[in-house]
Parts: C-alpha cells; structure tokens; sequence
C-alpha cells in the first residue's frame, strides 16, 4: 500500500498561536484515495529541522507532504531546503505561477513588487504544480529509487489552510500518475444519539462479521454524533463495493433504527432542513442556554430560508417572560431550567412566528451555575408542532464550549425526530 508522511512548518504551531488544521484535511484526502498516513510531524522555522524531518519522512513512505515556510514576509525557509534536498544548481521562475501572481494581486488593487515576483522563483529540479488561490506555488521534488530505496515524492504545500486544503485536487492527480494506488472505497454512516463506546458495544457483532476486506473507523464529532466509516479494500468494481455496503448498512439500520440519521457524510441541519422541505413545513427557535448556535447550524444550510422563520435568544428570564411569553410563575415554581420552561419557550417562539415546528434550548452550560438537582451540563430541549408539546432531558459532563455544541446538537436531532 502506498504511504505518506505530513509534515506542518511553524513556530507558530508548536506554541500553539495556531491549530494545525492542514494535516488532518491532508490525511482524509490521502485516505480517501486509498493511500495511508503513517506518520504526522510538525517542526518550527528552521532549515535544519525541516531537513531532518523530510528526510525522515521519506526514507519510510512514498510520498511526504509538508505545509508551511513558504511567502514573502520572511525567508522562504523551505523553498532553500527544497533547493538542497533536489540538487538544483539555480533557481528558475515559473511563468504560470508568476501569472497568477499578477492576477491575484492587480485583483486586489496592489502593485506587483520583487518581494511577491520572488515567489515564483523555484529551485531549478523542483516540478511545479500552480497555486491558483495564492501567491506561493506547490512544489515537487522526485527522488530515484536509489536515493531511499524505493521511488520518493516530496511536495510542498502553502502554509494557508485555504491554499494547501484547495491545491489537494491536483496534488493528489500528480499522485495518482505517479503511483500505483491500490482501490479502496468508502461509505459513511452517519448516527447520533449514541455515545462512542457503547455505539460500539451495541454493533460488535455486527461488526465481527463483517467481511475480511471491510474495516469500520468510529468518527466522532460533538456536532455531528459519531460517523461509522466502511472501507473496502481490494480490487472491487464501484458495483460490487456498493453490493457489499449495502447489504452491511441493512444490517446496521435493523441494529440502529432512528439513530442513524443519514447514508452518506452530512449533517444534522442538512438532514433536518430536507426533511422540512420534503414535508413543506417550516421552523423557529428560541435559545438560552445555546445562545444563538441552534439557529446558526439551520441557516448554515444553503436555501434554509425555504423553512426557517426566525429566532429568539431568550438568555435572561426577563426575555423569556416578555417576549416568548412564559408564565413567571413557571420560572419561579419549577426555574428557567426545566421541562416546563422549555415547553413554554417552544410554544412562545412558535406563536410568535407562526412556524410549523419549534425548538427551545434552556440549560446550564458552565462552568459554574449548577447544583446537585440540577447539574452543569443539563439541558432541556422543547419541541413544539400541530402534534403538541413534548421535552427531552439530555445530560452531559464537558467544558462550557463543548457542552453548548451537544445540546445545539441534540436540539436539532430531537427536532429531526419529531420531523420522521
């Protein structure tokens, strides 16, 4: 099977002013194109380390990809260990690159200096593969298969997410001319409602008898509930792949039921805004503990204005009261934290807004604000229709950020099961 190795350049990453987001959209790429990631290395601004780590990188995997180095604010670090690694006796400016450049930055209304023409300059035996969302190009070295003991590519990549992420499509068809990859093909099952683990004591046997040439990765996401991926490994036509996914996603629905909630990569307001618009009916929500997020995932979802009316962010009970119209005596019987209060605020929004459906969101996020009745990481969820009023109790035990995703999420699979 054909390797890889990522390498990320910065001392910005290694003290943590930012998230190193490159490798894992490099490595799912890989991945998806059958290709697998051995190792993940990120090294700071210095030619010597970045060396080493290449070097490393390449005498172990057919292909290293490093991110980072590259532009014109500073020296272009990795451009001179390219020059090194690749033997070049000079440098050579590329035309295509150079082209963009101009394209990019006449585009914005700036002038082309030597500063940003140097960025088309490249060592003499690298290959060039345009950069077509940025100002640095991608860059590939081939190594011999006497050099490493096997035939080598290392490509360099800019440090932007948007430009590396974005130049993937065409590195990855330098890759595929350049190697020999073996098929592998995938199906994602998307479930929430489940937690990781005993998502998995509930599929093991399922899972022990899946065929030999079939692997399953558990993907969990707090927004997204936990993605079961089905890979096929193997010389099998796209139709006798889809022969072995769709008799295994039979089996998994009988095992599952509603808890999964698509066949394919997507989210929770996707699906949800198309069974709204299958259904014609439309959607409010009223938010506290959530502050917004519910709403922000449903319009997220291009043509959401076909079912989505509006929101209310009802954080102080003052808002809840006067404009969703919660009974105060609810607030001081029961608290602004309860069944009855989420009830309320459902029905308020959707009186409000004349909506099909409505969903409300009051808990306590944290840090602080809990109690033993009712502890951090408690919320109720309302979701309110022609159907009537009904709530759901979720509980969960992370920081302040991640429980305000899980309750946005569970807010929104709620809603998607009252749709079904």
């Amino acid at each position: 099977m054909t390797t890889a190795a990522i390498c990320t350049i910065g001392d910005e990453i290694l003290i943590g002013q930012i998230t190193d987001t490159n490798s894992a959209g490099i490595a799912r790429e890989l991945g998806k194109n059958g290709i697998r990631t051995t190792m993940m290395m990120s090294v700071g601004d210095s030619a010597r380390e970045i060396e080493e780590a290449v070097l490393k990188g390449l005498q172990t995997n057919d292909i290293v990809i490093i991110t980072g180095g590259l532009g014109p604010t500073k020296d272009d670090v990795t451009k001179k260990v390219l020059y090194t690694l690749s033997g070049s006796e000079g440098y050579r400016t590329d035309a295509r690159q150079l082209e963009i450049i101009h394209r990019i930055l006449s585009s914005r209304g700036l002038d082309v200096l030597e500063i940003n023409r140097q960025q088309a300059s490249v060592p003499s035996r690298c290959d060039v593969i345009p950069n077509q969302l940025g100002t640095a190009p991608v860059m590939a070295v081939r190594f011999p298969e006497e050099r490493f003991g096997h035939r080598a590519v290392l490509y360099s990549l800019p440090g932007v997410p948007y430009e590396a992420l974005g130049a993937l499509p065409d590195v990855m068809a330098d890759i595929r001319s350049a190697f020999s990859i073996a098929t592998i093909r995938h199906k994602t099952i998307m479930t929430y409602g489940i937690a990781e683990s005993a998502l998995s004591e509930k599929i093991s046997g399922w899972e022990a008898n899946l065929p030999e040439n079939v692997r399953l990765a558990y993907l969990p996401d707090p927004l997204k509930g936990v993605a079961l991926r089905m890979s096929v490994y193997g010389e099998y036509s796209e139709e006798s792949a889809d022969g072995i996914f769709r008799r295994q996603t039979s089996l998994l629905k009988e095992i599952l039921g509603s808890s999964i909630y698509a066949e394919e990569e997507k989210t929770l307001q996707e699906v949800t805004g198309e069974l709204l618009l299958a259904a014609g009916k439309t959607v409010s929500t009223a938010e506290s503990c959530t502050g917004g997020l519910v709403a922000s995932l449903l319009t997220s979802v291009p043509g959401a204005s076909g079912y989505y009316l509006g929101s209310v962010v009802s954080y102080a009970n003052s808002v809840k009261e006067n404009v969703l119209g919660v009974p105060a005596e609810v607030i001081d019987t029961y608290g602004a934290v309860s069944p009855q209060c989420a009830a309320a605020m459902a029905e308020g929004v959707r009186r409000l807004t004349g909506s099909d459906y409505s969903v409300a969101t009051t808990g306590i996020a944290g840090p602080g604000g809990g109690s033993e009745e009712k502890p951090v990481g408690l919320v109720w969820v309302g979701i309110s229709s022609d159907k009537g009023t009904r709530t759901v109790k979720f509980s969960f035990r992370n920081d302040r950020l991640r429980n305000i995703e899980r309750f946005a999420a569970s807010a929104l699979n709620a809603l998607r099961l009252e749709i079904v």
